[in-house]
C-alpha cells in the first residue's frame, strides 16, 4: 500500500468523519468511511467528577466526534497547566453528537462539545445547547468565520469540499482540467465525474448544497438531471467513491473527477487539483462550546483558550487535515505546497440549511436516484 494512500485513509479517518450528515431518519453517518458510528466509551456521569491519583486535578470532560486528534503533548501541557485532566468523550459522528448532546443537555455528559459545524449549527443553537462565552483570542479569528452573533460557539477549524481531478489523466488525454461546475455537464465529461449521496455523506450533502446556492432554487435539479445525464456515479460514501472509482486514489478507478476535499492534494504530493472557483467550494466550519448545565465551565473555556492558541492551531492541520481559523499559522510543508483555498466558497446560512436540509435530499432523490 503507497505512503500516498496510507495518509488519505488516515484523511479518512480524520477530516471527514467529523463533519458526518444525516438524512432524518439516521442519525449521521460517518464520512470518509461512511460507517454508522457508535461511542466507544460509555461516560461517567458529571457527578463522578472526582480528584483523581494526581492531587486534586479536576476533569474537564471534551464531548466531541471520533475524528478529534491533537498532539498528547500539547493536551499534557494544558493539563499541568490548569491542574486538570481532559477526559475525551467521544459521541460517534457529528450529527449523532449533537442529537445524544441535545437529548441530555439538562444532565450533560461533558463541559464542553467540539466538532459541530456549519450544516448542524443551528439545531445546537436552537435547542439552547451551549452557554454563551467570548474567548479573548477570537480577535485573532476573522470575523467570517465567525456565525454566531451571540457568541455561544466558537470557530476552530475549517475545511472545503471542492471538486478534486486527476492532473495526469487530464493531461494523457488532452483534455483540458474541470474548471467549473458547469464543466461536468459538458459532453466532452461524460462519464468522468463520482459525487456521493447526500443522504449518507457530508461532502455529499455540500456539494448539493454547493450546487443550490450556485444554481438557485429554479435551477439546481435541471442541472442533477444533467449530471445524470451525463452518466454521473453515485457512491454512497466519499470511501468508496475516491478509493474505488477515482482514478488517483489507489485502485482501478476510471472517473478522474470525484467530489473531495481541497486538502486532499497535500496527500497525493500533487498528483490532484481542486477546483477552487467562485462558487463551486462549500466551506465547513467546526466550532466549540461551553455546554449549559456543565460541571466545570471555567475549564472549558479554558479549552477553548487553548484550541485557539498558536501551538494547539498549528497542530491542527497533520492531526485533523484541516485548516487553523486563527491567522497568521504556517502551514506543514505539504499543505503550503499542495493545498488550496478557495477565495470565494460557498457558506449558506445554518439556519437555511437546517430547514431545507430534508427537502433538498428528498428533491435530490427524485431527480438522481428514483
Amino acid at each position: 500500500m503507497s505512503i500516498q494512500r496510507l495518509l488519505l485513509i488516515a484523511l479518512l479517518g480524520f477530516a471527514l468523519l467529523g463533519c458526518a450528515q444525516n438524512n432524518e431518519n439516521t442519525s449521521s453517518d460517518a464520512v470518509q468511511n461512511d460507517e454508522s458510528a457508535t461511542s466507544s466509551t460509555v461516560p461517567a456521569s458529571p457527578a463522578d467528577n472526582e480528584p483523581t491519583a494526581q492531587g486534586d486535578a479536576r476533569v474537564v470532560r471534551l464531548v466531541t466526534h471520533e475524528s478529534f486528534d491533537a498532539s498528547e503533548a500539547l493536551l499534557a501541557a494544558f493539563e499541568d497547566a490548569n491542574n486538570a485532566r481532559i477526559e475525551i468523550v467521544p459521541l460517534g459522528d457529528a450529527g449523532s453528537m449533537v442529537n445524544q448532546s441535545i437529548l441530555s443537555k439538562n444532565n450533560p455528559l461533558g463541559d464542553l462539545l467540539f466538532g459541530v459545524d456549519n450544516s448542524f449549527l443551528a439545531r445546537a443553537l436552537d435547542a439552547d445547547l451551549f452557554e454563551p462565552y467570548a474567548s479573548p483570542a477570537l480577535d485573532t479569528v476573522d470575523a467570517a468565520f465567525q456565525l454566531d452573533p451571540e457568541q455561544r460557539v466558537t470557530p476552530i477549524d475549517y475545511g472545503d469540499v471542492c471538486l478534486n481531478y486527476d492532473i495526469g489523466w487530464f493531461e494523457a488525454k488532452g483534455l483540458p482540467a474541470p474548471d467549473s461546475l458547469d464543466s461536468l455537464i459538458d459532453p466532452a465529461y461524460k462519464g468522468l465525474t463520482v459525487a456521493m449521496n447526500p443522504a449518507s455523506s457530508s461532502p455529499g450533502l455540500a456539494f448539493l448544497l454547493t450546487t443550490v446556492e450556485a444554481k438557485g432554487e429554479e435551477g439546481w435539479q435541471a442541472y442533477w438531471q444533467a449530471l445524470r445525464d451525463n452518466d454521473l456515479l453515485v457512491t454512497s460514501g466519499w470511501s468508496e467513491a475516491y478509493f474505488d472509482h477515482f482514478t488517483a486514489g489507489g485502485g482501478d478507478g476510471d472517473r478522474p473527477i470525484v467530489v473531495s476535499y481541497a486538502s486532499s492534494p497535500p496527500f497525493t504530493e500533487g498528483a490532484t487539483a481542486s477546483v477552487t472557483t467562485d462558487g463551486s467550494c462549500f466551506r465547513q466550519i467546526e466550532f466549540a462550546g461551553v455546554l449549559a448545565n456543565a460541571k466545570e465551565p471555567e475549564l472549558a473555556k479554558a479549552l477553548i483558550d487553548f484550541m485557539l492558541s498558536p501551538e494547539f492551531q498549528a497542530d491542527v492541520p497533520e492531526k485533523m487535515f484541516v485548516f487553523p481559523v486563527v491567522e497568521g499559522i504556517a502551514l506543514p510543508d505539504a499543505f503550503a505546497q499542495w493545498a488550496q483555498i478557495p477565495a470565494n466558497p460557498v457558506s449558506p446560512d445554518p439556519q437555511f440549511i437546517e430547514a431545507n436540509r430534508d427537502r433538498l435530499i428528498e428533491a435530490w432523490t427524485d431527480v438522481v436516484v428514483r
